[in-house]
């Protein structure tokens, strides 16, 4: 499996059978540049512009775009409802949670989450192989929350995502904290940036590790 971020909370992940794209932005909307693209598979965690950029899609892709249950192409997808914000979403709305089960890994991506994970749920995501980490604050769950449900769910690979990058415009930059800033408050101040990450089974190693994607 061959996983490139596409910048924000997007990434690319191509498994044998199919291509799974998280969270298309809105290049008007960030200020990023929205590469050309196309999925198989395409996954929104709540309806934003920067999180839910379909226009950016080459091809006709299946939609997944709320809680529930999906098989497509041999990939299984769950979808489960949480809140944007810590206040039941009466500020932000509902995010939804998605683990994409393909090549024998289990990869959550957690969108913009705003609360920490209910147990019930951190089961129903039991065995996380890789987890997309939104990372920012502020709009999202700060680094002690998110360390909570990161605890909860024990995965093998942590990929930020979300966070305040080069390019991305100053009303939305001001508000998120760097990637550095996360690795520094995890431990991780070593961990070197790459341009993609191929993985399987087989690769994972017995302790959790931090991959930042370019």
């Amino acid at each position: 499996m061959e996983i490139t971020s596409l910048g924000h909370s997007s990434f690319k992940i191509r498994g044998k059978s199919a291509s799974v794209v998280t969270d298309p932005f809105d290049p008007e909307f960030t200020g990023l540049k929205f590469p050309q693209v196309n999925a198989d598979i395409v996954t929104i965690s709540h309806r934003h512009n920067d999180h839910n950029y379909l226009k950016g899609i080459s091809g006709e892709p299946f939609v997944v775009d709320g809680p529930g249950e999906y098989d497509v192409k041999g990939i299984s997808i769950l979808g489960l409802s949480t809140f944007h914000d810590d206040k039941k979403g009466s500020e932000r709305g509902r995010n939804t949670v998605y683990e994409i089960r393909m090549d024998g890994l289990s990869l959550v991506h957690l969108g913009d989450l705003g609360e920490v994970l209910s147990d019930e749920s951190a089961e129903q995501l039991d065995g996380v192989d890789l987890l997309f980490v939104p990372v920012g604050g502020y709009y999202t769950l700060a680094t002690d929350k998110l360390q909570e449900v990161i605890n909860k769910l024990e995965p093998k690979i942590i990929i930020p995502m979300h966070y305040s990058r080069s390019g991305l415009k100053p009303e939305l930059s001001s508000k998120l904290a760097t990637v550095e800033e996360f690795l520094k408050a995890m431990g991780k101040t070593e961990v070197m940036p790459q341009d993609k990450l191929v993985i399987s089974r087989d690769k994972l190693g017995e302790e959790t590790q931090i991959i930042v994607l370019k």
